[in-house]
């Protein structure tokens, strides 16, 4: 009994793009790449399969698809040996060296540190959120880390879960712009999932160290396996880089969803400022001229039954 074929049709699709004159080849080679790190183990005929087509389509794509497939099998425990030497991944067998361990005792710098302690108080003053966002995004990899840690345990309120419906409708559309390059449209549906001003959804996606996208991301609800696709397709500079996508993943992993509801919070309320009162006083006494002054007016009485009108009137008057 053989074994079916793990991508049928793929040399009529081959010969119909040569025909038709669009080139599918780098959409092929991705979707067999996918196909094929979904299964943890493949038998023999499987692999001798995958090897065969897959080295016929690596020559003959871009180096962006070329990369891209690259970063997928280099996380994959059991990419053949052959694939693994074309795309240029050194002893595939083994499995990829892990990334320095994370002291979780290690400390922030010290004007760092002692900020960071006045802005996770109790309270979740918009201040204080502001200074958490910007102290973020100005940190570097091994703050970073520490501050996502400091978050888990912190007594800020962190934001409430969004609604499941609404978290698998942005999920699958996050993915679809992933895989299309779409980074505008992927940031539209960021900032508007996690109800963010556009700018700070901007610099979520556009960081280059990728934690804020992470946070976001675990903020979200979306999955490990689906949190590494959009890392490897959504941006060519993390994708391309294996150490980089095996350091987010790691992170996400361990990364608690409470943290990431506090980072949202912070980015919520660093945007507060902006969007307050929108009324300013003109004079500097304007506040306590805003209520218009009343005249008194002369209370008129009214006649009384039996009493004459012409009488009540003359009596008003004097």
């Amino acid at each position: 009994m053989t074994t079916p074929p793990m991508f049928s049709g793929f040399d009529g699709l081959m010969s119909l793009s040569r025909r038709e004159g669009v080139d599918i080849r780098p959409t092929l080679l991705r979707v067999l790449t996918d196909l094929y790190v979904q299964a943890p183990s493949h038998t023999t005929d499987e692999e001798q399969q995958f090897v065969e087509l897959t080295s016929r389509l690596i020559d003959q794509v871009d180096d962006a698809t070329r990369a891209a497939v690259r970063g997928r099998l280099a996380i994959y425990p059991n990419t053949p040996a052959a694939i693994a030497e074309k795309l240029g991944l050194t002893e595939p067998k083994r499995p990829l060296p892990l990334a320095r361990s994370i002291d979780p005792d290690v400390a922030l710098p010290r004007a760092a540190a002692e900020s960071f302690a006045v802005a996770t108080s109790a309270s979740t003053l918009p201040n204080d959120a502001a200074q958490i966002s910007d102290m973020f995004f100005a940190a570097d990899t091994r703050e970073r880390t520490a501050i996502i840690d400091t978050l888990a345990t912190s007594q800020i309120k962190p934001s409430a879960p969004l609604p499941a419906a609404r978290v698998a409708r942005a999920i699958h559309i996050l993915e679809m712009a992933a895989f299309a390059v779409d980074v505008e449209n992927f940031t539209l549906e960021l900032g508007d999932a996690l109800i963010l001003p556009p700018h700070i959804a901007a610099q979520i996606v556009n960081d280059a160290g990728g934690e804020p996208l992470a946070c976001a991301l675990k903020a979200l609800g979306m999955k490990s396996d689906t949190f590494q696709r959009v890392l490897l397709f959504l941006n060519p500079d993390i994708g391309a880089s294996v150490n980089t996508v095996y350091r987010l993943s790691r992170l996400y992993d361990r990364l608690s969803q409470r943290s990431a509801l506090v980072m949202l919070a912070a980015w919520r309320g660093a945007s507060a400022p902006a969007q307050r009162a929108r009324y300013r006083p003109m004079l500097h006494d304007d506040e306590r001229h805003r209520a218009r002054n009343t005249v008194a007016q002369p209370r008129t009485e009214t006649p009384r039954p039996g009493i004459d009108i012409n009488t009540a009137r003359n009596k008003a008057g004097d």
